[in-house]
């Protein structure tokens, strides 16, 4: 995706939290020439108070996009506007109140040497928010209460706590500094199915108590359309469709999106398979050489000569509703 007025996904408004145009995060690889183009291009906007779910085959880049507008990753290229300002170049440390995130694995981005209180209480030691340490403390259990833990806790390490409970001491960490917007990198991937229900209520009562926006990265469609407002589809490190979580399930215009939501299970065992179930041939392309044109277009079963000689753009195909496609304007 490109950064011209049809690519964007939607125009800028006084409601937009968060603009990307144009962004490309390009890795170099030992022994290869060419880069890795993990993110190639990607536009969109995040609205205010809203959940913008990220969805796509592992590998897609979902990731690194979150990762990159939080600038852990400097962006090969592109724009990143934080409420309405461009934060693509500037010094973080001022929106690092504002942004946070949380980790896919409980296990590994908790310090295992820290305890509760001290792994909430570090944000706000290294910003220096508190005046005094009951302050710290009182700042400490506000949070792990919000999180449905209490100052018990705070005294016990993260080998003390179940997947779910670790989750939620992360959670509690993102929330120390009264984020207005946190980056939720398939927190519940690494947690078992039962509690995962529980994670997820977590943060739609958060973003109501509270006001947040989220970046939600998942690949369980299901879960994505609980908890999202609007969502955007990734393949091969671009956005090739984007529109409210009903509006997608209801109606996919790209074959990519259409293959995804064909294959998301029915809880009914006398249905073994589905009638409409769409099977992807062939692999994945290497991000590394990827095809001409569209990159979906080795795996479409809609693909034409057009489709390797042009990249497809973001168009708008209903009210709020975008995809990447030539065969949506009879191109194809």
């Amino acid at each position: 995706m490109g950064t011209d007025k049809s690519d964007r996904g939607a125009a800028k408004t006084e409601k937009t939290l968060l603009q990307v145009t144009g962004l490309k995060q390009h890795f170099r690889v030992a022994g290869e020439r060419a880069p890795l183009k993990a993110v190639d291009g990607v536009s969109m906007y995040i609205q205010k108070g809203e959940t913008f779910g990220l969805v796509g085959e592992s590998g897609c880049g979902k990731s690194t996009i979150g990762r990159t507008i939080l600038r852990l990753y400097e962006p090969t290229d592109g724009v990143i506007e934080y409420d309405g300002v461009d934060i693509t170049h500037v010094n973080m440390k001022p929106y690092r109140k504002r942004m946070q995130i949380v980790f896919q694995d409980p296990y590994s981005s908790l310090n295992p040497r820290m305890t509760v209180g001290d792994i909430v209480g570090e944000p706000l030691d290294i910003n220096k928010t508190y005046r005094s340490k009951k302050e710290r403390y009182d700042v400490i259990a506000d949070r792990l209460n919000l999180v449905g833990l209490n100052t018990e806790h705070m005294n016990r390490y993260p080998h003390e706590f179940s997947g779910g409970q670790r989750q939620r001491i992360s959670i509690a960490r993102a929330l120390a500094l009264n984020p207005e917007f946190i980056v939720c990198d398939e927190p519940i991937s690494a947690l078992d199915v039962s509690i995962q229900a529980q994670v997820i209520n977590k943060f739609i009562e958060l973003r109501q108590d509270l006001g947040l926006t989220y970046l939600f990265i998942a690949h369980d469609l299901a879960v994505v359309r609980y908890i999202s407002n609007r969502i955007g589809v990734m393949y091969l490190g671009r956005l090739v469709e984007s529109a409210g979580a009903d509006e997608l399930f209801t109606h996919p215009a790209h074959p990519y999106t259409q293959a995804l939501l064909s294959v998301i299970p029915i809880p009914d065992p006398k249905m073994n398979t589905r009638p409409d179930r769409i099977i992807l041939e062939g692999e994945v392309p290497s991000p590394i050489s990827p095809p001409s044109g569209c990159y979906f277009r080795t795996r479409c079963r809609y693909a034409t000569p057009l489709c390797a000689e042009q990249t497809p753009v973001m168009q708008e195909i209903g009210a709020g509703h975008w995809a990447a496609c030539h065969g949506l304007n009879g191109t194809a």
